[in-house]
């Protein structure tokens, strides 16, 4: 009869432990090379932390209320199209949890595009490579410290009233000379239009660029940066916190362009992301 209670007590707390299996959901406009996806996990009330991980990277984990969770995950133009796994370890007063999620993420074929630019900036002057150089590494450290908390509430909201021209991705030729896939989405706004920040955070950067020009990198946190480029006016400094809808400085036509318009980078954890992505699923609009 004993043994028969214990067995019956030893059922009962395995299906406790099956009942609070986490319940892990995806919601992307695609999962493909460029594109965001926000992972929402449900866990048991009982868990204090939790974390994930996927392709070589940590993706930090924002509480929603007493039992869900959401990562935002990246998935870089150059991923390899196949089965890649999340892996989401919970950490609970008991015991620590490991759960994974598989994602299938298929191919996407990107245009290529010819543009004709000063000579300047396809093969740039000697006395530039030092400073290009530079500029390149402070950019790859700011994608990599962002910061794990949240800045900002709500949703992201476009930068300027234009649509963006779907130019994320394509590969481009200078003068001839194959460069760099496109890292972001260029919007074709007039010269002095408004550029407000999509949402809160904090600028991390604010001064003129080689390339770029006139440039305003704000880090949203929880992995998420965006780069504001090409501009003939910045209105931020260093270290200020802006709001969504703040003025952080105008539409120009400074460093490596054809013409005035806004240029828009977002990295997710140093993952190259399509702006119009992020605006599909973390929009102030995205259902």
């Amino acid at each position: 009869m004993l043994r028969l209670e214990a067995l019956g007590l030893a059922l009962s707390a395995l299906t406790l432990v099956q009942s609070a299996t986490p319940q892990i959901s995806v919601a992307a406009r695609a999962l493909q090379p460029g594109e965001l996806a926000l992972i929402t996990l449900t866990s048991p009330a009982s868990a204090t932390a939790a974390t994930g991980r996927a392709f070589g990277r940590t993706l930090p984990a924002t509480r929603l209320d007493g039992t869900h969770w959401q990562l935002i995950l990246g998935l870089d133009l150059d991923v390899t199209p196949g089965r890649h796994t999340v892996d989401i370890d919970v950490s609970t007063p008991d015991r620590p949890l490991h759960f994974s999620k598989s994602l299938v993420v298929t191919a996407k074929r990107f245009p290529t595009r010819r543009l004709t630019v000063d000579d300047a900036f396809v093969n740039p002057p000697p006395e530039t490579l030092a400073r290009i150089a530079e500029e390149a590494k402070v950019l790859e450290q700011l994608w990599m410290t962002s910061v794990t908390e949240r800045l900002w509430t709500g949703g992201f909201e476009p930068p300027v009233p234009q649509p963006a021209n779907s130019a994320f991705g394509t590969r481009s030729i200078f003068n001839g000379q194959p460069r760099s896939p496109h890292g972001g989405a260029d919007f074709p706004s007039p010269t002095g239009t408004p550029v407000r920040a999509p949402a809160g955070g904090r600028v991390v950067l604010a001064r003129d660029l080689y390339y770029t020009g006139q440039t305003v990198v704000v880090d949203h946190g929880a992995g998420l940066v965006s780069l504001f480029a090409h501009l003939s006016r910045i209105d931020v400094a260093d270290g200020q916190l802006v709001e969504t809808g703040q003025l952080v400085g105008l539409v120009g036509a400074t460093g490596r362009v054809t013409g005035p318009h806004l240029h828009w980078t977002v990295r997710a954890g140093t993952a190259r992301i399509d702006p119009v992505s992020l605006l599909a699923v973390l929009g102030r609009r995205a259902p």
